[in-house]
């Protein structure tokens, strides 16, 4: 009996040692290995033509330049929109809301793709409605303030969603009392309300931030054609060029990411080393200050901004779509389902690439579930400095940009693997190995959330009973857990079937995914079947995030991000 349980404790013997073990190999041990490539690469001295090479420092540049402004514009939208939808009595917040977060499940790739079929000479939905620029005019978006603002756009709703988790906890009574002394509502919320939302903006504004750093698609789409680089756009160029440096150098620059990141997060709790607010009374009211006639102002605003955010795109993609051509006007005569009909029925690598995406996204989310159940059961019920080691290894994957990641399984998975005599790289198994390591983080969250509201004595009484721990797993914990389970499945899948920058440097033919395809597609000049595709990506995503909100009532708070 001791043998399988520990004295004393409801957790087998093995359990912890199992996690701990799946968190080295996807976690540790691909980190540790692009860790001694970039050293072997310092004290060789190739890191002296990498530090040397103007593009590193063009390309670090608008990495900086770009997340700088694109965090600036999430800020001002997600701010916007947190503080009317969580601190005011506007109309329809639940769908206002809902909406706002849809950019950020949307994959950044086919964002850009939308705008770029909604901006510019050669718009179809533009020049259908005769708006377009005059042919020969640039197209805007192919720029560092083009790459920015879509930066913005795709980001806003993790400022949204950090600041509203705090703002939720704004005291009703502390700001009522104020009312009532006095002052007035502009006051109130200076005085009161943004001083304790500084902690929830702050840290929305690093979480943009290192996603600004990590993002590919939108600087793929955007920047390679204008020759404008960012260092996740140059570790993709580098392994185009591949040369017997090239493991060396995506080494060196894959540490330079990661370190802009760190300073990010660093900055971040400087920022909120020396707040220290203190929040007492009824928290958590659905609406704190009433707008009155405002409204019919603010209520018209998010109305335009999502306008501009997500429908004229997503149409702009559609007539995209439904055109011949990129640059064809869209007319009844033009018309044609053709794009939807080759990706759907004809082209094979669509066919491939749907076949891979919801393979790997289907098991990435059952896989993670078994994971996710275990860890959380382990890391909810340990209070030591191992399992907060464990934890803190599960989200270092998911914290760094997926670039890093995918040159971290390369040099792991490149050579064959010992005994075995067999190599992963090439094959759809390292990208599944890949997308285990950067949304296990993903998929736990729900899970842990689910475990620490369970009343511990339910497991114990059993345990005295003498039900083992594989007959309280089944009768007592996987019932109680489920539905948040059942939210962390829909929240990977919908992540990993829409994937880009893990698998962007990891595919090969045949193991094509969404992501890379669409990237392809327009890269080629396919730019129809491009927005065929992402067409039904989007409607794809939508769909999930509507099965979410219809599970919602039964989840942990917590759990469907976009609400309370």
């Amino acid at each position: 009996m001791y043998g399988y349980v520990r004295p004393g404790s409801s957790q087998p013997a093995w359990l912890f040692p199992f996690v701990a073990g799946v968190v080295a190999v996807l976690s540790v041990l691909p980190l540790a290995r692009l860790a001694m490539v970039g050293i072997a690469a310092l004290a060789d001295g190739g890191a002296v033509a990498v530090f040397t090479d103007r593009a590193l420092w063009m390309a670090a540049y608008h990495t900086l330049v770009t997340a700088v402004l694109g965090t600036a514009i999430s800020l001002a939208i997600g701010s916007l929109f947190a503080f009317l939808l969580t601190l005011t009595d506007i109309p329809a917040r639940g769908p206002i809301g809902f909406l706002f977060v849809l950019p950020m499940m949307i994959p950044p790739q086919v964002t850009a793709l939308a705008w770029v079929q909604m901006s510019g000479p050669s718009s179809p939905l533009l020049k259908a409605l005769h708006i377009a620029p005059p042919l020969g005019a640039p197209q805007p978006l192919y720029s560092v303030g083009g790459i920015a603002l879509l930066y913005g756009v795709q980001h806003a709703p993790l400022v949204y969603l950090a600041l509203r988790a705090g703002l939720t906890a704004v005291p009703r009574d502390g700001i009522e009392a104020a009312r009532l002394s006095g002052a007035g509502a502009f006051r109130a919320f200076r005085q009161i309300v943004v001083p304790l939302a500084m902690p929830g903006l702050i840290a929305g504004a690093a979480i943009s931030f290192v996603s600004c750093i990590g993002n590919f698609g939108i600087p793929a789409i955007l920047g390679i054609p204008a020759s404008i680089y960012t260092l996740a756009t140059l570790i993709f160029t580098k392994f185009a060029a591949f040369t017997d440096r090239t493991f060396g150098e995506v080494a060196v620059l894959s540490a330079v990411i990661a370190l802009i990141s760190v300073a990010g997060l660093a900055v971040q709790e400087r920022a909120l080393g020396g707040r220290d607010y203190r929040i007492l009374g009824q928290a958590g009211a659905a609406a704190t200050f009433r707008i009155g006639a405002w409204k019919t102002v603010f209520l018209p605003l998010l109305l335009a901004a999502l306008f501009f955010m997500l429908v004229a795109p997503f149409l702009a993609l559609l007539a995209g779509a439904l055109v011949p051509a990129f640059g064809v006007p869209l007319t009844f005569e033009t018309l044609s389902f053709h794009a939807f009909e080759e990706v759907l029925l004809r082209q094979a690598v669509t066919r491939t690439a749907f076949a891979n995406s919801l393979f790997l996204a289907a098991v990435t989310a059952a896989g993670l579930l078994f994971l996710s159940v275990a860890a959380g059961y382990v890391l909810t019920r340990r209070r030591d400095a191992a399992s907060r080691l464990v934890a803190g290894l599960i989200e270092i994957p998911y914290a760094l940009p997926g670039i890093i990641i995918a040159v971290a399984f390369i040099l792991v998975f490149a050579a064959p693997l010992p005994v075995f005599g067999v190599t992963l790289y090439g094959t759809i198994w390292i990208i599944l190995l890949a997308y285990f390591a950067s949304f296990f983080a993903v998929s736990l969250k729900p899970v842990v959330s689910a475990y620490r509201q369970l009343d511990p004595a339910l497991e114990e009484a059993a345990r005295l009973a003498g039900a083992g721990f594989f007959r309280r797993l089944k009768d007592i914990l996987v019932p109680l857990v489920a539905p948040a389970a059942g939210a962390s499945v829909i929240l990977v899948f919908l992540i990993a079937c829409n994937e880009l920058t893990v698998s962007a440097l990891l595919w090969s033919a045949g193991t094509q995914t969404l992501g890379v395809v669409i990237y392809n597609l327009d890269d080629s000049g396919g730019s129809d079947l491009a927005s065929a595709l992402s067409v039904l990506v989007v409607l794809m995503v939508v769909a999930m995030m509507l099965l979410l909100e219809l599970m919602a009532r039964h989840l942990p708070k917590g759990v469907v991000p976009w609400r309370s």
